[in-house]
């Protein structure tokens, strides 16, 4: 079994996230970057299966040079080896022009099984599985909460707001996983000291038969075309209970159309 798990280096959620003013792009030079929360359980669901059923387990990240430290960080996990797509002409690349770089790195490697969080903290827009399905031709799993794999059959449970959904498809296919799945595991010392010997191939654009001009910000199908700051915190309001204070609190509210 032969898994692929996607792994995103973000601005650290609980930090200040900002974007540079000279193109509107995430400050990632900047920021406190770390591994996509989520993409740590959908590695945690990858060593699982290969713990169960063997195989190997391969990194795969499109990113700034930084990203390094998130694949080291997957590799000590127990992640096998890793690939790690960098080029100057990412940057400010869209999800479709990211997913066309992801699908051609794929199409370098021997997988049955490409697993990756539901949703990056950055952007948020939780397309990276479906618009893989499209460019591979293979079926796409989302938002699961179980993951089961039965000879060459994905089956998962997918998450919803009243319950979830029981739902299958043939090998090879793209999975992607909440933090519900399981927990992940802390790297452990042994595991960071291999992780350091553990290969990790570089690869560009060139080196993935795609045009520079393609990707990027120049060409991206959406961009942050202006943005402020967060405006400053205004002095809180003070009720008086005079016997009415209830009454004055859920007036305040309702005024706030927060009820």
């Amino acid at each position: 079994m032969n898994i692929v798990v996607l792994v995103k280096q973000v601005p650290d959620s609980g930090s200040e996230r900002k974007l540079d003013p000279q193109d509107n792009t995430v400050a990632r030079a900047t920021a406190d970057n770390v591994i996509n929360e989520m993409d740590e359980y959908a590695i945690e669901e990858a060593l699982t299966v290969k713990e169960a059923q063997g195989g190997e387990v391969t990194i795969l990240t499109v990113g700034p040079d930084t990203a390094t430290d998130a694949i080291r960080k997957a590799l000590s996990m127990g992640a096998d080896k890793a690939v790690h797509v960098s080029d100057p002409a990412i940057h400010g690349a869209c999800a479709p022009q990211t997913s066309a770089i992801i699908a051609a790195a794929l199409g370098q490697l021997d997988y049955d099984l490409v697993l990756c969080g539901a949703e990056s903290t950055d952007g948020q827009v939780s397309v990276m599985p479906a618009l893989l399905s499209e460019r591979l031709g293979i079926p796409q799993l989302s938002g699961a909460r179980k993951l089961t794999i039965e000879g060459g059959t994905a089956k998962i449970e997918r998450q919803t707001d009243g319950g979830y959904w029981a739902l299958e498809a043939p090998l090879p296919a793209v999975v992607s996983t909440w933090d519900t799945i399981n927990e992940p595991r802390y790297p452990s010392f042994k595991g960071i000291m291999a992780a350091k010997k553990k290969p990790v191939q570089n690869l560009t654009l060139a080196d993935l038969g795609i045009d520079p001009a393609s990707v990027g910000l120049a060409t991206a199908t959406s961009k942050v075309v202006d943005f402020a700051g967060r405006p400053p915190k205004g002095e809180g309001v003070k009720v008086t209970d005079e016997g009415d204070g209830a009454d004055k609190l859920v007036g305040y509210l309702a005024a706030q159309k927060i009820v």
